[in-house]
């Protein structure tokens, strides 16, 4: 293997302080051009959720270096990166290339990556992308998330196979003009377009620098040991666990009329702490559908990597060295696969990668107590829609945009609470929420309320994350709101004696008060005075609530995050006085006597 290289070359070693310091320095770079992203870019989508990914490359097409980029961004730029050699074998300093293409790598069309490679002294060191998810790609209706396509036609996005944009630092105005004309918010993607190639020429600027000051020779052994470091701290992680072979399964929620019985999903997971490696099989599953939900080898790829690395329970450096030990079997022409022209994949960076992460992180809980996550929000909500429509403010200006209100549970393990503002498993902890304030500025919307629910999540010893609840609509002139959702009918399950959390919903609120709700697939067209009301799902929860302890129920209760009721029905503790005055205390007596009468009673207090 790469990581037992022969001792004969130890004179090219990198110092071992060193070798950090430059893999920080990497980083440091993904990081610069985040920076950039976010004070440039126009869209809120990107600059308010951070819906980006900056990564760095080798030029022998591995991810060196991520920084905070989404896992289900970042891995299958090395794959991007090989079609910009592939395609244009002539590539050269000052070129830059448009790529969105989900058959070559790319993860959904609405993510646009510039690529930009990296020269010193004529020789092709690296190469920088940034992914950017768009407000608007041209799709047949005004949504980045087309679940009703039948195929890519029916989608209608512009899709770029890796087309060159620039040359010799300068626009192809031929590619910026094709934008522009079927891009519903020309000017807003052409400010997006600019911040993401000025992010990957600060990038290219910096490691530039970077080579200068270490030297072409010390920059090639660096990658080189940084991948074989991060194979090796792989494996030890690896072999803590138990041998065994996983199999889990859960459906996606049935998508009228596309796909009426849902969409099952199973994962195969095979452990050989001998061999250090983990396989994650993903063929076992239906063939790609005559909807927009497929997902591609990227992201098909990455769900199931991204579940793999959660339960490895190391800060693993997040590089092609790590993914050695990892490997994920897919099928052509599968849902959760290598799709097949003209298959739709619209919907490939959210729906079934969600599924994936949750189903491959809980069978690790089959392991043993100690093992493994439950399940984390996977109820995309209407909150997270795309809004579209015209403003009144601006003399009809139109608008389009992405708005990520909603919140989301994380799903807990044997040793912590899920984490708040999940968003989605996919989401990896690292979307923003919108601001309020921000977002009502921008555009004609009014946001009536944002909370989070009491008794949403999945209970155990560790308790899953809470839902939030949305409640919004336009302020004057009409609006439309498109999305596709997940978690209506089935909810995030809890592990090792835990419980799942509520379902989520999306309905209409008329100008009278009544509700009308949503099906997954939603076009809502609200008027002035009409309202949406979205939920999503806490995350599941993690070992037998009895053994909570009683001072962690009674702080759940004094935040709101349970009720007193569920207190004492569901974790078997018994809680007096009020929350509004701050009385509240654990009645030790009816609480030793309710956990007395529970399955599994007698946890710490």
């Amino acid at each position: 293997m790469a990581y037992a290289r022969a001792e004969a070359g130890r004179e090219n070693r990198i110092n071992p302080v060193l070798l950090p310091v430059m893999a920080n320095r990497m980083d440091a770079v993904c990081r610069e051009m985040t920076n950039t992203m976010l004070l440039a870019a126009r869209s809120s989508v990107i600059g308010m959720a951070r819906d980006f990914s900056c990564a760095v490359i080798t030029s022998d097409n591995q991810v060196l270096a991520v920084a905070e980029g989404f896992p289900i961004h970042v891995w299958g730029t090395n794959i991007q990166t090989r079609s910009m050699q592939d395609l244009h074998p002539d590539y050269a300093e000052g070129d830059a290339y448009l790529h969105n293409d989900p058959y070559l790598g790319n993860t959904h069309p609405a993510d646009h990556t510039i690529l930009v490679p990296v020269f010193h002294e004529g020789e092709h060191f690296f190469t920088v992308a940034v992914k950017a998810h768009q407000a608007d790609v041209g799709n047949s209706l005004p949504t980045t998330y087309m679940a009703q396509a039948a195929d890519v036609y029916q989608e209608g996005a512009l899709i770029f196979p890796c087309v060159q944009v620039q040359r010799d630092f300068r626009d192809i105005d031929d590619i910026i003009r094709m934008c522009e004309r079927r891009i519903r918010v020309p000017e807003q993607w052409y400010g997006d377009y600019l911040a993401a190639v000025g992010a990957a020429r600060i990038g290219e600027r910096s490691l530039k620098a970077f080579i200068a000051k270490y030297g072409a020779h010390t920059v090639r052994h660096f990658t080189e040991e940084w991948f074989d470091y991060s194979e090796r701290r792989c494996i030890e992680a690896i072999r803590t666990l138990p041998k065994g072979k996983l199999k889990g399964s859960q459906a996606h929620d049935p998508v009228e009329p596309w796909v009426p019985e849902g969409i099952p999903i199973n994962v195969t997971i095979d452990i050989d702490p001998d061999a250090a490696k983990v396989t994650v099989d993903l063929r076992d599953n239906i063939d790609c559908i005559d909807a927009g939900l497929n997902l591609t080898e990227t992201t098909s790829t990455m769900a199931a990597v991204q579940g793999v690395l959660t339960c490895l329970g190391e800060d693993l450096p997040p590089n092609s060295g790590t993914m050695r030990r990892i490997e994920v079997l897919l099928r052509e022409n599968c849902a959760v696969g290598i799709p097949r022209f003209p298959h739709s994949c619209s919907v490939a960076t959210t729906n079934l990668t969600d599924v994936i992460v949750n189903v491959t992180q809980s069978a690790f809980a089959e392991l043993g107590d100690g093992q493994g996550f439950a399940h984390g929000n996977y109820c995309n909500s209407a909150a997270a829609g795309v809004a579209s429509g015209t403003d009144w403010r601006r003399n009809g200006e139109p608008y389009i945009n992405q708005m990520f209100m909603m919140g989301g549970g994380g799903g807990a393990s044997a040793e912590n609470d899920g984490m708040h503002y999940l968003f989605v498993p996919v989401a990896a902890g690292l979307l923003y929420r919108d601001s309020i304030e921000i977002n009502e500025q921008r555009f004609p919307v009014l946001i009536e309320k944002m909370h989070v629910m009491t008794d949403s999540m999945g209970h155990g010893r560790r308790r899953g994350g809470p839902a939030t609840e949305v409640v919004m609509g336009p302020r004057n002139d009409p609006m439309r709101i498109l999305h596709v959702c997940n978690g209506l009918e089935s909810a995030p399950k809890g592990v090792r004696g835990g419980t799942g959390s509520r379902l989520g919903g999306n309905a209409k609120i008329d100008r009278d008060g009544s509700e009308h709700p949503y099906p997954a697939v939603m076009v809502c067209d609200l008027e002035g005075g009409e309202r949406l009301r979205a939920r999503d799902q806490g995350g599941g929860g993690y070992g037998s609530p009895a053994e909570r302890e009683t001072h962690r129920v009674l702080n759940d209760v004094a935040e709101r995050y349970i009720s007193a009721e569920t207190a004492r029905e569901v974790y078997g503790v018994a809680i007096t006085g009020r929350v509004d005055d701050d009385t509240l205390v654990v009645d030790e007596d009816v609480t030793r006597e309710l956990r007395a009468a529970m399955n599994g009673g007698g946890a710490a207090a």
